[in-house]
């Protein structure tokens, strides 16, 4: 990604963070101080916390790796505490509406002093006491940090807990009995970064090789800076073992960085890319294709040569035999089931990652997570590994998925 790119998505990062946190600003401090010093400094540290996570963007490619983690860790956990107050102010909405209601009901019922009335002094009656809205507004507060804290919480824990081994056996209607029960282990969206990597990424590539691959798949979206930085993090790639190989295809974030040095990179692990190319996975005298395209995002990365090209991919294969198509992005099974592709494999989604979240990707892509039918064509979307700002799931566990490849029964 361009400096520029760069320094444009920053901004609108900021804009974004700046109207989230003007609405927790009105009902986390405004509502529930009055004016004073307390108010004041209040304010200052919401406009701190806005900024944070715009930093972050910003500065990422500009901060070794060192100096962005403890920026990172910051800005994002309070970005995932932050979202999560929010939606919970929100659902609170109704019953501040009802309390205000019921408190203005009972203060236009409580009787005045006769002494004080208007109707005998002609002096205007004295304002409410604002100490039963200001109990109110903060007990609302109260809530809705608690529950934002025990969300983000929970998903923090499970972001970083070991990913949970998910079996998909699919059936492949032309796959040759002899390749029945072969397993493709694939993950994607590892995300390696100043957050994530280290014990927890070496923790991933052991449980993939405790399942005994036949093939391993990577479907994208495998690391978040250079070579040069994520050179350790990425080296417990070459741990992994496969009867058949390792192979990966880029995910969108692989062109936020220098591809190229990574597609370099990459095979001195141990690791094959596959850019619109196929390959044959053997046992015996039968074979089905495994192909891999680019990301859709490839072609206005502005790198001569890459972009998503299925066409190329499948030239001149034998339709007889079952292809398997690894596409980090899910949207590309249209395209894959006119073309005859029996299986995509994709990640790119996270399973939402963050509750509600998979509500908007249904809006750009035709699945989030598991398997489903596309016309002839099957696709497994894997919630990936890793994640991507707030490192927190919820409601998406972190996983490793074994596809069982199966031959019909007779």
């Amino acid at each position: 990604m361009s400096v520029i790119a760069l320094v444009g998505f920053g901004t609108v990062v900021l804009l974004a963070m700046l109207l989230l946190h003007g609405y927790l600003w009105f009902r986390l401090v405004r509502s529930t101080t009055r004016p004073g010093r307390l108010r004041r400094r209040l304010t200052l540290l919401t406009l701190v916390l806005a900024v944070l996570p715009a930093l972050a963007v910003g500065l990422r490619r500009t901060l070794p790796l060192e100096a962005a983690a403890p920026l990172d860790w910051v800005a994002y956990c309070w970005l995932g505490v932050a979202f999560y107050a929010f939606l919970s102010l929100l659902v609170l909405e109704p019953v501040r509406l009802v309390g205000s209601v019921v408190l203005r009901r009972r203060e236009r019922r409580a009787p005045a002093a006769p002494e004080t009335t208007a109707s005998e002094t002609g002096v205007p009656d004295a304002p409410p006491d604002p100490s039963r809205r200001l109990f109110l507004a903060r007990g609302l507060a109260v809530t809705a940090g608690a529950v934002a804290l025990g969300t983000a919480g929970t998903g923090a824990y499970f972001a970083n807990s070991p990913p949970v081994v998910r079996r998909v056996p699919v059936t492949l209607a032309n796959l040759d009995p002899a390749l029945d029960g072969v397993r493709i282990v694939t993950f994607s969206d590892g995300h390696l970064s100043a957050t994530y990597g280290g014990r927890r990424f070496e923790r991933l590539v052991e449980l993939v090789n405790e399942q005994r691959p036949d093939v391993v798949a990577i479907v994208g979206d495998l690391v978040d800076g250079d070579v040069p930085e994520l050179r350790e993090e990425a080296a417990p790639l070459a741990d992994l073992v496969s009867e058949q190989g390792v192979f990966f295809v880029t995910g969108n974030h692989e062109y936020f960085v220098d591809t190229n040095a990574w597609l370099r990179h990459l095979p001195t692990l141990g690791v094959d890319v596959l850019r619109n190319e196929r390959v044959a996975i053997r046992r015996g005298g039968a074979s089905f294709d495994l192909a891999g395209i680019d990301d859709r995002t490839a072609a206005s990365s502005g790198l001569p040569g890459h972009g998503a090209d299925l066409d190329a991919a499948l030239d001149g294969r034998d339709d007889a035999v079952p292809v398997v198509l690894l596409a980090h992005q899910p949207v590309l099974v249209e395209q894959a089931s006119a073309a005859g592709v029996d299986l995509q494999l994709s990640g790119h989604t996270h399973g939402g990652q963050l509750w509600p979240f998979d509500y908007a990707i249904r809006l750009d892509q035709p699945a989030v997570e598991g398997l489903s039918r596309h016309g002839d064509t099957q696709l497994y979307v894997t919630s990936g590994a890793g994640y991507w700002g707030p490192p927190m799931r919820v409601g998406a566990r972190p996983e490793v998925t074994v596809v069982e490849l199966r031959a019909p029964r007779s």
